[in-house]
């Protein structure tokens, strides 16, 4: 069967942070009442003050170290108590046999990291708010860890919706074919279509330069606009990039490209895969952290 690998993605919207998990007895406990629990839970909505973090579908809350804290409970087939948290919010996800006790148990062990990740998740939502782009000319868009200034130019472009790179003065300029009259959503999606070109060639590029290091052979790549992850590989030899990788320092993307080869020789997170990702990327265990540290701006 095959195996897919995923690189998480903490920093793209919206960002996904996971706890360790909650691990619970390898079978369900013999039937019988529920254990009691002397800590309570609260429907989302009651009338007491609402949360200070609140996921946008919070059916339960939580006070956790003085914070009250709104989340969505999942329960699905599952060994483990697990603790998501994104731009959205927490979800706790958890086996349906599980007592809420037992899961309000488990919130107040990770309480400090919950509210710490809470809160980062905020500043990272604010901060990639202040970061949104007005799609009008003289847009600035990040483009391989420098900026690039779109210019609507109706003249020099050849054909309508052309888009062309023009180096000036040591700066990049993306100029697109259209009148002064498009719409924010025409610029927005000319971009991206130019973004996304320039993404598969230079993926490409990184892929062979970093696959006889690594010493794999991949087959497939495919740009990928997953949610959650920066990207992924197949134990058939396929990977899957962001295409908003374009926008990183060209160090970032490397990282993330000599991770997913990685993946090709050892699907899983091993000593054995991490000693492979440093010896061609020795620097990996920082790039790791700022990638985690990435924000880019909301692409609408």
């Amino acid at each position: 069967m095959r195996r897919l690998l995923q690189l998480a993605l903490d920093r793209l919207e919206p960002a996904s942070t996971l706890a360790p998990a909650t691990v619970l007895p390898a079978h369900p406990p013999e039937a019988g009442p529920a254990p009691k629990s002397t800590m309570s839970v609260r429907p989302a909505g009651s009338a007491e003050s609402p949360g200070k973090y609140r996921h946008p579908r919070a059916d339960r809350e939580a006070l956790l170290v003085g914070t009250v804290v709104g989340y969505q409970l999942k329960r699905a087939r599952r060994r483990t108590i697990g603790f998501s948290i994104r731009d959205d919010g927490l979800v706790v996800t958890a086996p349906g046999w599980v007592p809420e006790g037992q899961i309000q148990s488990a919130l107040h062990d990770k309480a400090d990291w919950i509210v710490r990740k809470l809160g980062e998740s905020q500043l990272r939502a604010e901060r990639a708010e202040r970061q949104r782009i007005v799609w009008q000319d003289g847009a600035q868009v990040p483009y391989l860890g420098g900026l690039l200034t779109v210019r609507i130019d109706a003249v020099k472009c050849l054909s309508a919706g052309a888009a062309a790179l023009d180096p000036q003065d040591g700066t990049m300029v993306l100029r697109i074919g259209l009148t002064g009259d498009a719409s924010p959503e025409r610029v927005r999606d000319l971009v991206q279509t130019f973004l996304q070109s320039q993404a598969e060639c230079v993926f490409e590029a990184r892929l062979r330069h970093f696959a006889p290091q690594v010493g794999v052979q991949w087959r497939r790549l495919a740009l990928s606009d997953a949610a959650t992850r920066w990207g992924s590989a197949n134990s058939n030899g396929s990977i899957r990039l962001h295409w908003r990788l374009i926008q990183l320092a060209p160090a970032l993307l490397d990282y993330v490209v000599v991770h997913e080869l990685a993946h090709l020789k050892h699907m899983d997170h091993s000593p054995r895969f991490w000693a492979l990702v440093r010896s061609v990327v020795p620097d990996c265990v920082a790039l790791r952290r700022q990638l985690q540290a990435q924000t880019l701006a909301p692409w609408s």
